[in-house]
């Protein structure tokens, strides 16, 4: 029997954190969305031809790693997509061709990474929302928009607040968190929109590029 919050009726989907792989219905794809850490630097990693593995991608308080891990052991072996703020279009691209390669509606569930600042504590992050709402936003534009009410509260979010992403991401309590420190150039990298065209898959516990 389905639950209302599976998500099932819809084929593009939201949720977040591990949990959130759980709970949303089977999907065919997931894109794993963790902006200012883990998604960003495996489209990075991915962009600039080499590769990042899920045994070195854990950071403190991020769940993305987690997240690709459980999606990957999901008994129906989807395709795990890693996805970010900066790219976004190329993910809702490779949708797209994955959905035309099957030659049938291909489900899509977008799980947002949050943080766990405290254990078993998960944290509402503005910046993954912006992110899993700017993929959103582009499958959406792709004629792929049978999206839940989770999804489009996120895409709408994006769109509406587009022009203040970077503004938005420095101020919030994740990039403030990262004041004086080095990462903290890892933020302003991370707001950027679509500048890389790189899609990250994951295969046999690595990303590579798709």
């Amino acid at each position: 029997m389905s639950s209302p919050l599976d998500q099932s009726t819809y084929q593009v989907r939201l949720d977040w954190g591990v949990g959130g792989v759980h709970r949303v219905a089977a999907s065919d794809v997931y894109v794993v969305v963790d902006v200012i850490s883990f998604g960003s630097a495996a489209a990075a990693a991915v962009a600039g031809g080499g590769e990042l593995r899920l045994d070195e991608a854990s950071a403190p308080g991020s769940d993305g790693a987690e997240i690709a891990t459980a999606a990957a052991e999901l008994g129906h072996t989807p395709l795990v997509l890693a996805g970010a703020l900066r790219n976004a279009a190329a993910i809702a691209r490779a949708i797209k061709a994955e959905q035309e390669r099957r030659g049938a509606r291909t489900s899509v569930s977008v799980i947002a990474a949050g943080e766990r600042p405290d254990v078993g504590e998960l944290r509402f992050a503005v910046e993954d929302h912006l992110g899993a709402g700017a993929i959103v936003d582009a499958l959406a534009g792709l004629g792929i928009d049978h999206s839940s009410p989770e999804a489009v509260a996120a895409a709408e979010s994006f769109a509406a607040l587009r022009r203040a992403i970077r503004h938005l991401l420095t101020a919030s309590g994740s990039g403030r968190a990262l004041e004086g420190d080095p990462r903290h150039a890892d933020v302003l990298a991370a707001a950027r929109v679509d500048d890389l065209d790189a899609v990250p898959v994951l295969r046999d516990g690595t990303f590579t590029r798709l």
